[in-house]
């Protein structure tokens, strides 16, 4: 025997979550059901208050009527004997109409159209048993509301001698009431209407700011544009977003410039590593090699990889937002020999190290020192005629590291932009190189406090000085 499975129930959707679904899902849209929803809810309780005020008005007119009447009829009845007299008038016909006369309880005269059981007679002498003026309000198949109002007709001594009741149909006025409801009705449905109209138009105008700042950033490079969102004229309210706005482009164009600028770094840092690979691999696969040769082949390329490696991690260390080096100290005069050692410079140029102390160190790791005065050392490579000088020495603040050159130095006019990624004083001048290797250097340098700049009163040939804090 083989059981089945219930089936889930699919989930009964809540209420704020079906009203979620059903409702607009625009901004314009929900601004306009909120102001039509509020309009609606006024517009409801001053219909509602309006008309209860009318109908109020209505009825005191009608009691005012009453009472006119009555007064009218009173002037009819005489009090004077012992007993209650009616006198007869020109307008006895008008005056009779809908009114009742008693003597104290006993019914004197009613009008024509009832009958002396009949509930309208049964209403008024309720009034009159009850005693002193009042009126009330009663339900009649035949007639329809009929409001009913008791006037007592004093004798001279102040006691009640006569009462007069006269009845007044409501139907004219109820007529009245409910015309002035349907109306109301009819402009508080205009009223929503062109409430709904005007605000969805409103809204529509005061987001058009936005809809151009959205069509504008579509079109816009991240990069490529230099234009602001805070250029444009726009309220207030806008204005502080289009301020944030442009903040955050600031900063994400200058994420992808520093992108940009670090995989070109990168590039411009593995070449030469990577190319002593290529070179030995190349070499070695030309012939057979004793074991010998193999090893140092290996040698070489491991050298490489690991320069490689260290590059790598110095750059993307100084990469990740901003983040501090790591501390640690080096004895400048090794790592600089070391550096110059293992430099592929041209036969003609010698180099030279030196230092006032074999003991000097700077504080930042060795493979940082090396990072930032290499690109230093290649460039002074590149362009000096025969001789390159590396002299390190310490100063009130720190260290201090010169790299000198002898070859034809700095021109002046490209002094201002020596220090800008991708700039070179010449790029047809025969050298390679993509000028880069000086602002790295003088960005590393910074990340640890340091700072390179160049000596323009040195001459003739280029000094550029590295300045780094004491270990």
């Amino acid at each position: 025997m083989t059981t089945r499975s219930a089936r889930p129930r699919p989930p009964v959707p809540r209420p704020a979550s079906l009203l979620a679904r059903l409702g607009p899902h625009t901004l314009r849209g929900r601004l306009s059901l909120v102001a039509l929803t509020t309009a609606a809810l006024i517009m409801v309780v001053l219909t509602v208050v309006f008309n209860a005020v009318v109908r109020q008005h209505l009825q005191r007119q009608a009691d005012d009527e009453l009472r006119t009447r009555a007064a009218a009829v009173a002037t009819t009845i005489d009090t004077r004997g012992p007993q209650v007299r009616v006198l007869e008038t020109s307008n006895d016909a008008l005056l009779d109409a809908n009114v009742w006369i008693y003597a104290s309880a006993r019914l004197l005269e009613q009008p024509s159209s009832t009958t002396a059981h009949g509930p309208l007679t049964r209403v008024a002498d309720a009034l009159v048993t009850r005693g002193g003026p009042g009126c009330v309000t009663t339900e009649d198949h035949g007639h329809g509301s009929v409001r009913l109002c008791a006037r007592p007709v004093p004798r001279r001594a102040g006691e009640r001698a006569a009462t007069v009741v006269t009845a007044l149909d409501l139907s004219p006025y109820r007529s009245s009431a409910d015309t002035l409801l349907l109306g109301s009705l009819v402009l508080d449905t205009v009223m929503l209407a062109c409430t709904y109209a005007l605000t969805r138009l409103a809204v529509g105008r005061a987001l058009r700011p936005v809809r151009t700042m959205t069509d504008q950033a579509t079109q816009w490079g991240a990069v490529a544009s230099e234009e602001r969102f805070g250029a444009i004229r726009s309220p207030t309210e806008l204005a502080r977003l289009g301020g944030s706005l442009d903040a955050l482009l600031d900063r994400i164009r200058a994420v992808l410039r520093h992108e940009r600028q670090l995989t070109a770094e990168l590039s411009h840092e593995l070449r030469t590593p990577l190319s002593r690979i290529v070179a030995e691999l190349d070499w070695w696969q030309a012939r057979p090699r004793t074991d010998a040769e193999t090893r140092a082949t290996h040698t070489v390329i491991a050298d490489a990889a690991q320069s490689m490696r260290t590059i790598c991690d110095t750059l993307l260390d100084d990469a990740r937002d901003g983040a501090p080096t790591a501390p640690g100290t080096t004895r400048v005069l090794p790592a600089l020999r070391q550096l110059a050692a293992g430099l592929d410079r041209p036969a003609r140029v010698t180099a030279e190290v030196r230092a006032e102390d074999e003991l000097l160190e700077a504080g930042v790791q060795a493979a940082l020192l090396e990072r930032i005065v290499s690109p230093l050392l290649g460039n002074a490579l590149r362009y000096a005629r025969a001789h390159i000088t590396v002299e390190a020495r310490r100063t009130h603040d720190g260290v201090r590291i010169d790299v000198t050159d002898d070859g034809p130095g700095v021109p002046e006019p490209f002094a201002g932009r020596l220090f800008q990624p991708g700039q070179r004083a010449d790029p047809d001048d025969g050298h390679d190189g993509a000028g880069l290797g000086l602002p790295l250097a003088r960005r590393l340098a910074r990340s640890v406090g340091g700072e390179v700049h160049h000596d323009p009163g040195h001459g003739p040939g280029a000094r550029f000085v590295v300045s780094l804090p004491a270990g």
